[in-house]
């Protein structure tokens, strides 16, 4: 489901080790990865990160400990998988935890999407 100024996303504990791949990686299968301590969206990115990891780990009750340090970060569809303002489509879902599973060892998430206000990409000016 999507709003006005609202996007889906996944939210995604990424080794930093991988973390320049994966962006890559993911960015040829037309999603996009925005690292949360450096969104603009809120007024201090990096203490929304913390208190965000912090709830995962909470609920994780200590399955996640190897990942403490990983970098906290937000995958998001791009306009191929958007279907006007319906709900993204099931074969987005499964192409976006199929390449989430691909990553297993590299990767800890809940299985489900939240939403944030529409994330814009910089543009450099001309």
């Amino acid at each position: 489901m999507r709003g006005p100024g609202f996007e889906n996303m996944a939210t995604v504990l990424v080794n930093p080790a991988v973390l320049d791949d994966f962006e890559l990686d993911l960015m040829s299968d037309d999603f996009r990865v925005w690292t949360v301590h450096t969104t603009p969206i809120f007024p201090d990115a990096p203490q929304a990160a913390m208190q965000l990891r912090r709830g995962l780990f909470d609920w994780s009750n200590g399955r996640w400990a190897a990942a403490a340090d990983w970098t906290l970060v937000w995958v998001t569809f791009v306009e191929r998988w958007l279907d006007g303002e319906n709900p993204i489509p099931w074969p987005a879902h499964a192409a976006l935890w199929n390449k989430l599973a691909a990553y297993a060892e590299q990767v800890r998430y809940n299985r489900g999407l939240g939403g944030v206000p529409r994330l814009s990409v910089p543009r450099e000016s001309r």
